[in-house]
């Protein structure tokens, strides 16, 4: 009777989901467009949706203070300064990032 041996093992790795980081690019506006559309024609709309889904007053969800309280919850890099101006120069963009974000960790179970 023979031994076999076995000499490599096959693993099977499972992706986590990154918890400390943008779930999609400032500038993935393909990655969801409904909330881009939403952004691009009501863009108070989709900023009270923002904060309602962080549990905040509606005027608050669209400014650089949601996006600092968003990012330090999830440990995302980054500072005071990168959010002042992402959100300055980039409104639009940085609002619909801010929401496909809460809405892959929804999906993801981890918002």
């Amino acid at each position: 009777m023979t031994q076999q041996v076995v000499l490599s093992q096959t693993q099977v790795v499972i992706a986590q989901p990154q918890r400390n980081q943008w779930q999609t690019g400032l500038c993935d506006c393909c990655s969801d467009c409904g909330v881009c559309f939403c952004g691009l024609f009501c863009y108070e709309c989709l900023g009270c949706q923002v904060a309602a889904d962080m549990g905040e007053c509606c005027l608050c969800g669209t400014g650089m203070a949601i996006r600092a309280v968003y990012r330090t919850r999830y440990g995302i890099p980054g500072s005071l300064w990168d959010d002042f101006w992402t959100v300055g120069c980039f409104p639009l963009c940085s609002l619909c990032q801010l929401k496909r974000d809460i809405n892959r960790r929804r999906e993801l179970g981890i918002f």
